[in-house]
């Protein structure tokens, strides 16, 4: 274990003005506060804090960085609480705590829409402070290198979150060797034998070619000596997982691959950068297609680069990077070396580019309204997408995502141009929406009035701008037709009790609803999230019925004929409040279905056999059965509470049934008796609340529309539910 002064040393040596009494108050406050705990390898848990404090030491991050590091598991581990680090070490370092602590508890690896959800709370606090990101970064990586100690599907859980989510977000950060890093360790546990391979490969191929690096190194070294090139050459083989993804990309083995040797060459200025890819490229043989400056034009994250592939000795090609020392920082620490010292200070790198700005970029693309899914693929596109820079018929450059079509840089010019956008000429040629852009390309977009964007975008746009903004457009679109919908229902509710439903009468509705004015109260009402009678209600109250009875389920459904059968479709188990359409079916009377039901398109083109179907309104007893798919901890007294939250609901457990097994969690099927869909939204509201419940969802199988009542119950192992 790291001993306190063993960390002072590393932090002297670019922090000499550190505050070593604090870091040693830190160093002795989590050491007691995590005494008598063990990591899964028996180790003192204190031996993680003070790597991960080490990791960040490394990047010459400040002292209060390193702080939080030693302490970042304290106050959820531990009996330490966010006033007592705040009263020792500062209220900025508690935020700091805090905010690692609340990443912690996000489950990025959950289901689709909580992990959407949770990216977003990272982003939030990412841009509220990056260091929180960084100390959780370097809480990863250590965890990802002491795996071997977790049983075997914890480690494949926790590599597959590496991959998918912690090293794009360290790529994207700038920390390159942190994403390869993480990337071949993640690449170890989900595919070892893989790695295995292509390390095999490696070794026999130094057998029979020799030091290749050494020997390409020798021969640029030459030649920059010759034209009198002061620079560093640092030559190495790329990561197992880098070529492995090569391999998958290119359709191609081992041995057809070429360039798996990278080298860097590092100079004191702008102009010998130029300097140096003129030597090279005149010395060996440019491989076409292969050269990007990022000199010239930056990534966003502030890297700065010249890439250029040649054919180096026996014809091997090799990718040489070519930078400045401080552009190289900026490479290999990224976003870090906006926070990073230097003789005591906060290092002045003209390339290090402020985090807060593109992670707040991110943030303001999308308002609270916007979909967290929006927000999530948004992100994924930023993380893993390279970018092509093409250029507006006026010279000026436009940054996209490898990928992106004219659409997207329609778009990204701005979003009534886009949302106009009715084709595009690339390089002076006219070209489908869907191409893809190239490098340097001139586009032109060619707009007309009256166009609106289509459904079909969503499919041709790359760019979580683009996508958001057209999803935005289409969203506003189908709110005129709910308004126009909305506004038929309200005027026959209102002449059903004597009324018009005037302007005055809506914004006097739209007050007591609390909704924001009289045309979300018609696209609420057409949309069907709230029902006329309730629109009726808010404004005269005397005129609408009231009863506090339940309804009698045999006039539950409006809309059949007198004494006609009916019962609830097992495929979506339509609740009370939900809109509805009923499929007449022999032998069953009419099967109420809800309107969205994946299994009615069997039934299209038996448009004889559909009845228009709606709710009774007012209050229904709780007696109709969902189902649902519940994914807990395997801890005591889990399902006790878990049951307890669902009473406290109002709800009954009919039937409960374990449909998986496993040591660190369970997989239950439940079926409530509810009252209605809001009763089912609170319940799972409720649920997913709870921190010991990972997954909660409704279970609909469109599989189930032609089985009875009876007998969805038998398949699933559980009794009959009513």
């Amino acid at each position: 274990m790291m001993s306190p002064d063993a960390l002072l040393a590393i932090v002297r040596t670019y922090n000499p003005k550190t505050n070593e009494a604090l870091i040693r108050t830190a160093f002795e406050y989590g050491e007691c506060m995590h005494e008598g705990q063990k990591r899964h390898s028996g180790e003192p848990y204190f031996t993680h804090p003070i790597a991960v404090a080490g990791i960040l030491a490394e990047q010459k991050l400040d002292d209060a960085t390193l702080i939080t590091a030693l302490l970042h598991d304290t106050i959820e581990d531990t009996k330490s609480t966010y006033g007592e680090v705040a009263q020792m070490f500062g209220e900025d370092i508690a935020k700091l705590v805090d905010g690692v602590t609340k990443l912690t508890n996000l489950q990025l690896s959950s289901s689709e829409t909580k992990q959407a959800e949770n990216f977003r709370k990272l982003f939030v606090a990412m841009a509220k402070d990056v260091r929180v990101i960084l100390v959780k970064l370097a809480d990863r990586l250590h965890n990802m290198r002491t795996i071997k100690a977790m049983r075997p599907e914890k480690q494949l859980i926790k590599a597959r979150e590496t991959m998918d989510i912690y090293a794009p977000l360290a790529g994207r950060m700038g920390m390159q060797w942190m994403r390869e890093e993480l990337e071949d360790l993640a690449f170890r546990v989900i595919n070892p034998d893989g790695r295995a391979s292509i390390i095999r490969r490696f070794i026999r191929l130094q057998r029979e070619t020799g030091d290749v690096i050494e020997k390409i190194t020798g021969d640029m070294e030459k030649e920059l000596a010759a034209h009198d090139i002061d620079a560093t050459i640092v030559g190495r083989a790329k990561k197992p997982y880098s070529i492995w993804r090569k391999m998958e990309e290119k359709e191609q083995g081992f041995s057809r691959l070429s360039d798996i040797y990278g080298f860097r060459v590092i100079t004191a200025s702008d102009e010998d950068c130029y300097r140096v890819l003129g030597v090279i490229h005149r010395r060996w043989f440019a491989v076409p297609g292969r050269f990007k400056d990022y000199i010239s034009q930056p990534k966003t994250n502030g890297y700065r680069s010249i890439h250029t592939t040649v054919s180096g000795r026996d014809g091997k090609r090799v990718e040489v990077q070519i930078r400045t020392r401080q552009m190289h920082d900026v490479a290999e620490a990224g976003v870090a070396a906006h926070w990073s010292y230097r003789d005591g200070i906060r290092s002045q790198n003209p390339f290090a580019v402020d985090p807060v700005k593109w992670v707040a970029s991110l943030n303001e693309q999308f308002g609270p309204e916007d979909d967290h899914e929006d927000f999530l693929e948004a992100v994924k596109l930023e993380m893993y997408s390279d970018q092509v820079f093409c250029f507006t018929p006026k010279g000026e450059v436009v940054k996209l995502p490898r990928g992106a079509t004219p659409l997207d840089f329609a778009y990204a010019i701005h979003t009534r141009i886009g949302s106009a956008c009715v084709g595009a000429k690339v390089d002076g040629l006219r070209v489908p929406l869907w191409t893809r852009l190239k490098n340097g390309q001139s586009v032109e977009i060619v707009t007309a009035q009256g166009q609106q964007p289509q459904f079909t975008w969503l499919d041709i746009a790359a760019t979580g701008k683009a996508k958001s903004a057209i999803r935005r457009s289409l969203r506003e679109q189908d709110r005129e037709r709910f308004i126009k919908l909305g506004s038929e229902l309200a005027r026959s509710a209102f002449e059903n009790v004597g009324r018009k439903a005037t302007d005055k009468a809506l914004q006097a509705a739209a007050k007591t609803l609390r909704l924001d004015d009289r045309d979300t109260v018609l696209a609420e009402l057409g949309a069907s999230l709230i029902t006329a009678n309730e629109v009726v209600r808010a404004v005269y109250p005397e005129l609408v019925e009231k009863t506090d009875d339940n309804i009698d389920s045999n006039r539950a459904v409006i809309g059949l004929d007198q004494d006609q059968a009916h019962e609830r479709a097992q495929c979506c188990q339509p609740l009370p409040g939900e809109r509805i359409i009923g499929i007449t079916q022999r032998g069953r009377g009419v099967v109420v279905h809800a309107i969205d039901c994946a299994a009615l398109s069997q039934f299209e083109d038996q448009t004889h056999r559909w009845v228009d179907l709606h709710w009774q309104a007012g209050t229904h007893p709780p007696i109709h059965s969902a189902h649902l798919d519940v994914t807990i901890g395997n801890d005591a007294g889990v399902m006790g509470r878990i049951c307890t939250l669902i009473g406290e609901q109002g709800a009954n457990i009919s039937d409960l049934a374990f449909t998986d097994r496993k040591p660190d969690f369970y997989r239950l099927h439940i079926i409530v008796d509810l009252r209605d869909v809001e009763h089912l939204h609170s319940i799972i509201s409720v649920l997913s609340a709870e921190d010991d419940v990972a997954e909660v969802s409704r279970h609909q199988n469109p599989n189930d529309a032609n089985i009875s009542v009876s007998e969805i119950g038998t398949r699933l192992g559980l009794q009959a539910p009513r």
